[in-house]
């Protein structure tokens, strides 16, 4: 008579030395699956890639919407058919704008603080800001053209100097109380010229200078007289 084959459903019996027997291929393929490549991180899908008028900028999705109504918040963070935003091949947005402004742009997304190289026009980032959409940066950009140009309307600015003779026990007290706008400009010792009581005291010229005020009307109005002696 033949030998029975072990029972259905029952746990084949361990092999030799008390060690299990191989596991069924069903087995080998389900921890196989288990154990694949991993999953990219998290972390890679914070960063976006532009590709501004050819150039690439590289930044977060933190940083581009921190404006909501802003033009680059919605391409990256609420995308949608109506924006059409294309991608090249390397997977950056496309835009059509030049990148010599957008520094500026992405700078101030950054740490809300509005920098123009001397070089750059402020019209040039104006004109990029509301493209953007960037409100709060638009108003900050026409306010520093605003002051540019009452700047350059009043002409160069003119200072007036006058020179103080004080001891030397007088000297800190006059420079930290100047006021009205004066400032320190230089110190000269004179020496002791002059004798009080048993000790002499060095005596010293101060120069002191202040920025006049124009008028409208062009007639220029003296500075205080809370620098004379």
């Amino acid at each position: 008579a033949m030998a029975e084959g072990p029972p259905r459903g029952r746990t084949p019996s361990p092999g030799p030395g008390g060690t299990p027997g191989p596991p069924s291929p069903r087995a080998a393929g389900a921890a196989a699956g288990s154990a694949g490549a991993p999953s990219p991180p998290a972390s890679a899908s914070k960063w976006v890639r532009l590709n501004v008028g050819g150039t690439y900028f590289v930044s977060t999705r933190q940083t581009l919407c921190r404006e909501p109504k802003s033009f680059l918040c919605r391409l990256c963070c609420q995308e949608g058919p109506e924006l059409g935003s294309d991608k090249d091949e390397t997977g950056a947005y496309l835009i059509d704008r030049d990148p010599t402004y957008f520094g500026p742009i992405l700078n101030y997304l950054r740490h809300g603080k509005l920098i123009i190289n001397k070089e750059l026009a402020e019209e040039g980032v104006l004109e990029e800001a509301e493209f953007y959409n960037i409100a709060s940066l638009v108003r900050l950009v026409k306010e520093r053209i605003r002051d540019n140009e009452n700047r350059t309307s009043q002409g160069p600015v003119k200072h007036v100097y006058r020179v103080l003779q004080c001891q030397e026990e007088e000297l800190t007290q006059m420079v930290s109380t100047m006021s009205d706008g004066w400032k320190f400009e230089q110190l000269i010792s004179i020496g002791s010229s002059y004798n009080y009581g048993n000790e002499d005291q060095a005596e010293f010229l101060c120069v002191v200078s202040r920025e006049l005020n124009n008028s409208t009307n062009g007639i220029v109005k003296e500075p205080s007289e809370k620098a004379k002696v």
